[in-house]
């Protein structure tokens, strides 16, 4: 599998070179050169594999020869060590937890995959690589466990000052060994600037080796694909429409649904949630893509003003805005929202739903107003303890820590403040 950049000013590289490169030359995203379905009998009758046989099946054109198979379905086992429950809450309305792994985060998946191929590639290397990643929230965590004691690898995770909660930032500055923690005096946006600035800088990458972990990353990105198939598979009824409703920020997560649709899984349609980062939204109506600056929300690994991963969206849909408002629908809400929609489901039901999952809950219920036979399934993508300061006083209930969360709270936080570009290039080179 060749993988180009949709730049089109850079060669095509191989599935190891796109790992470990992360962005291409041209400042492009890599995309791969084919997408080609697998057998409807395989959807038809996906209950019948293991969640790993499926990830394979999902993964492994991509992937080519360049992990043997073995190697390729050790990695999957060791990446799927957790459960993705589909909980029903109403009639037609689902939520798949994805926040069952080390780190509590859907991110989990993608960092585990990516850790273990870079540590495949990089195994027989004797040059270091450096993983440069933003984070505005549960990316870093995940990466940070993801790669933790990965020989070979460093770690550099740049996040937002007093953009994060409490339980993020412990997740990736407590760990230490190869993990490195910067605390930016910026949003999201200056973090994600800087780190493609400094991929472009070549007197750091003649001296360094550097790679990214964000959802850029194919090995971080593709393996998203995963979560829509679990769902499906767990559905009774699959006889009905499914809609999956995605809370979104940086639209890696999406755009892998929307990956998993080409592969043949049978999604009627999409809703790329938002809170009030709104630029696919505004998109959506008017058809021009225009980025914003973020602004800060209690769903703050949402707060994108200018999401990565659309233009892979668009690539898919050959940039014809009539077939992605056919395939996706994308909405906005604000916190006033988000808050009284997590109180009335708690009120309802007692399910306890994170500020993101409740934006996806939004989204779906809205969708659903003028859809007949159709089920719906949101993506709870964080565990409602990883935002205590928002959940608790919405539903007037205190919040055990699970022993993933209780084992780094009274560890000491050790994270480098920078507050420019400059202050990033002399951290990396010296």
């Amino acid at each position: 599998m060749q993988f180009y950049s949709l730049n089109q000013q850079s060669p095509k590289v191989s599935f190891k070179e796109a790992v470990i490169r992360g962005i291409a030359p041209d400042k492009g995203l890599y995309f791969p050169e084919t997408i080609s379905p697998l057998s409807k009998e395989f959807f038809q009758h996906i209950e019948n594999h293991t969640n790993e046989e499926i990830a394979f099946e999902m993964i492994r054109q991509f992937v080519g020869n360049e992990i043997p198979e073995p190697d390729l379905k050790a990695i999957i086992e060791d990446t799927l060590c957790f459960d993705f429950p589909l909980v029903e809450l109403e009639d037609n309305v689902f939520s798949l937890e994805l926040f069952h792994g080390p780190t509590m985060a859907f991110k989990d998946v993608g960092g585990r995959f990516m850790a273990r191929c870079l540590s495949y590639f990089n195994k027989k290397q004797t040059n270091e690589v450096t993983v440069l990643v933003a984070t505005s929230g549960d990316t870093g965590g995940a990466v940070a466990s993801g790669f933790l004691g990965v020989k070979g690898v460093n770690v550099v995770i740049l996040y937002p000052s007093g953009k994060v909660s409490e339980v993020q930032e412990k997740q990736l500055t407590t760990l230490g060994q190869n993990i490195i923690a910067l605390e930016v005096d910026g949003t999201f946006d200056d973090c994600q600037a800087m780190v493609k600035r400094a991929f472009l800088d070549t007197e750091i990458t003649d001296e360094m080796q550097l790679t990214s972990a964000n959802s850029i990353n194919v090995a971080r990105w593709l393996p998203q694909m995963f979560y829509f198939a679990f769902a499906y598979k767990q559905l009774k009824d699959r006889s009905k429409k499914l809609t999956f409703s995605t809370p979104s920020g940086n639209f890696g997560n999406i755009c892998a649904g929307v990956m998993a649709q080409q592969l043949g899984l049978p999604v009627s349609h999409f809703i790329a949630s938002t809170n009030a980062n709104k630029v696919v939204p505004n998109y959506m109506e008017s058809g021009k893509y225009e980025p914003l600056k973020s602004v800060a929300t209690i769903s703050n690994a949402m707060d994108v003003g200018d999401p990565s991963n659309f233009i892979r969206i668009r690539k898919i849909f050959k940039d014809n805005f009539k077939l992605i408002k056919k395939n996706i629908s994308s909405f906005s809400y604000s916190d006033y929202q988000t808050r009284i929609a997590m109180q009335d489901v708690f009120k309802a039901s007692g399910y306890i739903m994170d500020p993101h999952g409740a934006v996806g809950y939004l989204g779906l219920k809205q969708y659903l107003q003028d859809q007949n036979k159709t089920q719906g399934i949101f993506l709870e993508t964080a565990h409602p303890v990883k935002f205590l300061d928002v959940v608790e006083p919405v539903i007037q209930k205190s919040i055990a820590f699970p022993s993933q969360i209780e084992e780094i709270m009274d560890r000491k936080k050790v994270a480098t403040s920078i507050s420019s570009y400059e202050n990033l290039k002399s951290f990396l080179l010296n």
